[in-house]
């Protein structure tokens, strides 16, 4: 057992995905669901791996590699590869690719890879102002919250898992901009999932619990108020 992976010591958090896993894949059981209606199954070292969509694959991929070269500096002068007629190797190479280092150097190794040139707001939103695809953001927290701030980011997709492995990094976070989300589409996989698409909604509302007209009953308060006042 590798001792990094503290998560999947024995422990309730060990026996909570165990026996989550259990009672999903057992064929006959009540709990029992087909693999195609699956959405996320467990890696055998108790990490959370999601099946679709892609990019949250793409996500947990690239924070791995991150620690593992940590661990490893020299891995971060060597090129992962993949065979060329992989499926998804295919599509990640064919892509436009913009990235955002404050490390990397000019020219960028990967194939269609540009680096974002000097202060990366005003870079995504030179993007941003041009015709093209949708631009996606994958493999970083940090600049989640950089571009929120400045009011960038149009489109967020959250899925909600029904289960609780601890704390873990905030989509947003202490001293995000305030601004308000209007739920634009949701649906709820066989296992309990919901996939929510939330688009920005300009200030936060400001509401009121007063009703628009006082009743009766206040009316009369009010005018013996003023009676008493006066």
């Amino acid at each position: 057992m590798d001792p990094q992976l503290v998560s999947w010591n024995d422990g309730p958090t060990k026996s909570a995905i165990t026996d989550f896993v259990g009672r999903v894949t057992e064929k006959g059981g009540p709990d029992y669901v087909e693999p195609a209606a699956r959405v996320a199954v467990f890696d055998n070292d108790g990490t959370l791996w999601t099946e679709k969509p892609l990019v949250i694959q793409l996500d947990f991929t690239i924070r791995r590699f991150r620690e593992i070269a940590e661990s490893d500096p020299t891995l971060r002068t060597q090129q992962p590869y993949q065979a060329a007629d992989n499926p998804i190797a295919k599509t990640l190479n064919a892509a436009k690719k913009h990235v955002a280092s404050r490390t990397l150097k000019k020219p960028l190794q990967w194939n269609n890879s540009t680096l974002l040139p000097g202060d990366v707001v005003a870079a995504v939103a030179a993007l941003k102002a041009e015709a093209g695809l949708d631009l996606q953001i994958i493999g970083s927290g940090n600049l989640i919250q950089t571009l929120h701030a400045a009011s960038l980011i149009d489109e967020y997709n959250v899925w909600s898992f029904p289960i609780v492995l601890g704390r873990g990094k905030r989509l947003f976070e202490a001293g995000a901009k305030p601004g308000a989300l209007r739920l634009a589409a949701s649906q709820t996989s066989a296992t309990g999932v919901v996939m929510s698409t939330y688009l920005l909604a300009g200030d936060v509302p400001r509401g009121s619990f007063a009703p628009p007209e006082p009743s009766a009953k206040e009316v009369a308060r009010r005018a013996k108020l003023a009676r008493e006042a006066g």
